[in-house]
């Protein structure tokens, strides 16, 4: 019998001391908890997209908690006016207002329009296929279509449809997760009350891009004609907008033979979305 009873006692006294240790060493060793920083932190929606320029929504908690801080309370473009209101209630301060982005992808080249260069059998990833002769697309300037942008989103602003990436600008927050993603570099993070865009990227000439994608900039220069206000000129054969410039009128859309140029409604108020 007491060879079942010795091991028993032993290991309840080694159970005993190891949370002895344990409640002595969350008791001397644990780290101070500052309570500011706790409730910003609350307040951010959790996307760590480093939109706010701290590499996340923790980081960016902890810098606006440190005493003496200067950093500001609406760089946090995903949690909006909601969440910059209430970190400046938290803080004592005065409400910011945050200039709500949102992501552009600059292509129109859907399946119809465009024609595969290959017949790509390799990972089903962007970033995979680019690394192949730039992409199974024969325009090499334009969305390759595997939804990698789609995969980083935690909002699910951005999906692939027949083959080109296309934004709900009513639900994206502008955090540019996407954007960083794309291995193309045609996801633009612009002001959301910017909403004429330029949706091609091809810096072919106006003949080969015609002949690559029936969506695609020529470069024709007859937006650059119709704009009043300077704010639009082909770069790169393809027309690139100034949204410094840009009055939203609409004129260099009516005149683009190729209808590449959109002209989005005027946004609604985005609901502050809590992802983590």
């Amino acid at each position: 019998m007491q060879a079942f009873i010795y091991p028993v006692i032993i290991a309840i006294a080694i159970a005993f001391i190891a949370s002895l240790l344990l409640a002595l060493a969350a008791k001397f060793m644990s780290v101070p908890v500052n309570e500011t920083q706790v409730k910003i932190r609350e307040q951010l929606p959790g996307a760590n997209c480093g939109a706010c320029g701290f590499a996340g929504c923790d980081d960016y908690a902890a810098a606006l908690a440190a005493e003496g801080s200067t950093v500001k309370t609406n760089l946090c473009v995903p949690g909006a006016d909601a969440a910059a209101a209430a970190i400046a209630a938290i803080l004592g301060q005065d409400a910011l207002d945050v200039i709500e982005q949102v992501a552009n992808v600059r292509c129109s080249g859907l399946c119809d329009s465009t024609k595969p260069e290959m017949d790509y059998q390799g990972i089903k990833t962007c970033a995979a296929a680019k690394s192949m002769f730039g992409g199974p697309g024969s325009c090499k300037f334009g969305c390759i279509g595997f939804g990698d942008c789609q995969k980083v989103c935690p909002y699910g602003a951005i999906e692939v449809c027949n083959g080109l990436a296309k934004v709900n600008r009513e639900v994206c927050v502008g955090c540019g997760l996407c954007a960083a993603t794309c291995p193309q570099k045609i996801i633009d993070i612009i002001p959301d009350v910017k909403r004429v865009f330029v949706a091609c990227s091809s810096a072919d000439k106006g003949a080969v891009t015609n002949k690559l994608c029936s969506a695609g900039c020529i470069g024709c220069k007859l937006c650059e004609k119709a704009c009043k206000f300077d704010a639009i000129h082909v770069e790169d054969n393809h027309a690139k907008i100034d949204p410094e410039k840009c009055k939203n009128c609409g004129l260099c859309a009516k005149a683009c033979p190729k209808k590449v140029i959109h002209v989005y409604p005027k946004p609604n108020v985005k609901p502050f979305v809590k992802v983590g």
